[in-house]
């Protein structure tokens, strides 16, 4: 059975008109900033308020409590970075696997890295949540996508291609986070993402059979 988000981490409303999702937008921004400057343990709602310009009352409107905030800050983060992989898969159907491979490698590292002191904050927000739901709703879309991506691929098939494409995921991800947590300069970083896509590559080719 999935996890499911505790009901008192759950937004209470959705925006659903523009001027709405625009201060929520807001909000999600202040609270960005409130962590980068304050952290977690220091972050509360009302200190977002103000930084966002909203009122307590238009806060807790969506949101009931500071670990409500955080997690949906979280549940967005990872929805738009399920939509840029998703994206990626959807560009690379019908191309070769090799190539799928270092599109994958890119897309998620560069997702990591463009706001780097972003990432870091959001991984130091969840440290005590339970956000199991958040990373199992995210675990199926991404397979969900690769697995598609990987079955279109020109020059290769899999006996296997969810034990494949698991390990592919598992492996370029875990990869990733690790040499992004090392705070690497960029050309070391740049060399070890090169050095993951010749093994990621030569694993697909072990692998696959013709297609």
């Amino acid at each position: 059975m999935a996890p499911v988000t505790p009901q008192s981490l759950s937004p209470r409303k959705r925006p659903r008109q523009a001027r709405a999702a625009a201060t929520v937008d807001a909000i999600y921004e202040a609270t960005i900033q409130v962590l980068l400057s304050d952290g977690p343990q220091r972050l509360t709602t009302t200190r977002v308020a103000e930084r966002a310009g909203v009122s307590v009352g238009t806060m807790y409107q969506y949101f009931p409590q500071k670990r409500a905030l955080i997690h949906a800050l979280n549940e967005r983060y990872l929805d738009i970075l399920a939509e840029r992989i998703e994206a990626t898969c959807r560009q690379q159907h019908g191309a070769s696997a090799g190539m799928m491979v270092v599109a994958l490698i890119e897309t998620y590292w560069q997702a990591k890295t463009e706001r780097p002191e972003v990432t870091r904050a959001l991984y130091r927000s969840v440290a005590d949540l339970d956000n199991s739901a958040l990373i199992e709703s995210f675990a199926q879309r991404v397979d969900s996508a690769t697995t598609g991506m990987l079955e279109s691929a020109s020059d290769s098939c899999f006996q296997d291609l969810a034990l494949v494409n698991r390990t592919l995921v598992t492996t370029i991800f875990g990869a990733v986070r690790n040499a992004f947590e090392r705070q690497l300069a960029d050309q070391e970083a740049a060399g070890i993402m090169q050095q993951l896509a010749l093994m990621c590559r030569a694993y697909i080719e072990a692998v696959s059979g013709p297609r």
